[in-house]
């Protein structure tokens, strides 16, 4: 049995087990390794070969007529292209694109691990992993507002002019803080919450079904039991299309933010 939070007796005397926080807890892979080699942490790193090896077989020798990897690989440059790069970065668009292809197909494969049978865990409902990929965009994006506008001048463009002086005084304090502060936290927490929220979901549904199928079957807990089943089934096929939206919506803004950088009208 799974180490879950304990919620309500169940039939037989013994109790059924909610999903809780044990859920996301890691000990190391092995006695005595080292804290920081985790599940998370091998499954990141086997997401990141993984893109890197269809990105190799896709694109490492092109050719005239694409098949196979690389055709399947031209979809996704096409689609992160026209869909991501363009609407926020213009002529700047190719120059662009490895970072952003990247970090669609890295945070696609992380969150679709959540489904794989044996891993079932997206590794983006671990904060760090979604933390680490914000701040490093956000970095880049003050990076690049300073080299292209002038460190003055992007420190000063954001804030509105003309306004009467004591407006300043509430103004700029929010400005800033909206964006250094609340633009990367939100970053990072959209996507952190939705595979958190999506994992705990799908575990308790697949919780309810094996529980009452299988640990305690009753006449009454059976109809539960096919309930959680197939909720689990929906849900899996739900949280799959916002595995997808999430890489999305966090690549767009990767994108929206590098655009901001480049050019102070954006």
């Amino acid at each position: 049995m799974n180490p879950l939070l304990a919620a309500a007796p169940a039939g037989g005397g013994e109790e059924f087990q909610a999903p809780g926080p044990e859920l996301f807890e890691f000990p190391p892979l092995f006695a005595g390794g080292p804290e920081w080699l985790t599940k998370p942490v091998l499954f990141a790193v086997v997401g990141a070969l993984l893109v890197c090896a269809v990105a190799w077989s896709a694109f490492a020798s092109p050719k005239l007529v694409p098949r196979g990897m690389q055709n399947l690989g031209e979809v996704g440059y096409l689609f992160v292209r026209d869909q991501v790069a363009r609407p926020f970065l213009g002529k700047d668009s190719d120059r662009w694109m490895p970072l952003l292809l990247s970090l669609f197909f890295l945070i696609w494969t992380w969150n679709i691990m959540a489904v794989v049978p044996v891993v079932q865990f997206p590794v983006a409902s671990h904060i760090a992993f979604p933390v680490v990929l914000a701040v490093s965009v956000y970095l880049l994006k003050i990076y690049l507002g300073i080299k292209n506008q002038g460190f003055k001048r992007y420190f000063t463009d954001m804030i509105p002019k003309g306004l009467p002086l004591p407006t300043y005084f509430l103004l700029v304090p929010i400005e800033y803080l909206s964006t250094f502060i609340l633009a990367p936290f939100t970053h990072a927490v959209r996507l952190f919450a939705n595979m958190f929220a999506g994992h705990v979901i799908l575990a308790f549904f697949s919780l309810v079904g094996f529980w009452f199928l299988f640990e305690q079957p009753t006449i009454k807990g059976v109809p539960l039991g096919i309930a959680g089943v197939i909720m689990t089934i929906a849900m899996t096929g739900f949280e799959m299309f916002i595995q997808f939206l999430q890489a999305f919506l966090f690549t767009m803004l990767a994108a929206m933010y590098i655009g901001s950088g480049l050019h102070a009208d954006h």
